[in-house]
């Protein structure tokens, strides 16, 4: 990864450049944010693990560090430097990321703003009139944000999903499930319900013209994320189960199961309450709405929705 960027004199920051991000609707882009945000992730990890596996097994380690002529203090010094001095584009004035260098040079036209008989667009424009655009095939730095989303504020990722959003596409199966997970974290209820319904009926109702190449096996396993991480609200906080359930106003119930350190968890949520079972012998502690929770082997935890 630190071969991947170079040393900007003029920012004097490490830029990375020539990349495509998730966003298959760009390629060739210098300092994509989520690309750099992940570069700066795994230098960092890689960091841990060295110093992990240093303290588990230092023999192992000896041998494997002599077997690939790891110069550690001059490799990890390096990883830190470059983690530390990683440029990342943003627009103060918005108070967003910038999704890479020079984003915001492009024709920037609102999704809700293309007549409906360019979509989709992969299929109506050329690749040139594509590239050139501003729209967004899928998630990409509200990618990021989804993943890293406990280190951004609620307003960071409310100003980034309210720009970003209304610039996607959803051309692809890997799309409307993050949107979903992230509009139900801000309370943006009806736009998570209904990218919730964009990723669960895209080949019943064939969206993107495409069901004729085969069905989406991401937007059935983005169903699933959208029920559980969106409508459920499950996270796992440092090693703690985070449940903050809600129901959308269009459905009656729902149920799901999760496995979390051996303890088998039935959750259902209705217009009037949660109710969690522990369906295995293993107590479990976990937190509902912030609350600190524990739960007996087969035991049956109810709570009125309205705490939530």
């Amino acid at each position: 990864m630190g071969s991947r960027v170079n040393f900007s004199e003029e920012r004097q920051q490490y830029v990375m450049l020539g990349v495509t991000g998730p966003n298959e609707y760009e390629n060739n882009v210098n300092n994509n944010w989520y690309t750099n945000r992940i570069a700066q992730w795994c230098l960092r990890y890689a960091q841990t693990c060295v110093e992990g596996v240093k303290a588990k097994a230092p023999e192992k380690w000896k041998a494997l560090s002599e077997k690939i002529s790891f110069l550690e203090h001059a490799e990890t010094s390096q990883w830190q430097k470059i983690a530390d001095q990683l440029y990342f584009p943003e627009d103060k004035k918005r108070g967003i990321f910038l999704q890479q260098d020079n984003y915001l040079d492009k024709e920037q036209i609102l999704v809700k703003d293309l007549p409906r008989e360019h979509l989709p667009l992969n299929q109506k424009w050329s690749w040139d009139r594509i590239l050139r655009s501003c729209f967004i095939k899928q998630a990409d730095t509200l990618q990021g944000l989804y993943l890293f989303e406990d280190e951004y504020d609620m307003d960071t990722l409310r100003r980034n999903f309210e720009f970003y959003e209304t610039r996607t596409v959803h051309e692809s199966s890997l799309s409307p499930c993050v949107h979903a997970i992230l509009a139900a974290k801000l309370g943006l209820h009806e736009k998570a319900y209904e990218m919730y319904l964009r990723t669960s009926r895209l080949d019943l109702d064939d969206y993107n013209n495409d069901t004729e190449d085969g069905l989406h096996i991401t937007s059935m396993a983005g169903t699933w994320m959208s029920i559980v991480q969106g409508f459920g609200g499950m996270r796992v906080r440092e090693g703690v189960l985070h449940l903050q359930p809600y129901i959308p106003m269009q459905w009656q119930s729902y149920t799901f199961k999760i496995i979390f350190k051996a303890a088998l968890l039935n959750v259902e949520v209705s217009q009037e309450k949660i109710r969690i079972e522990n369906k295995s012998q293993t107590p479990i502690r976990f937190h509902i709405h912030e609350q600190a929770q524990e739960l007996a082997g087969e035991q049956v935890l109810e709570m009125g929705l309205a705490l939530g």
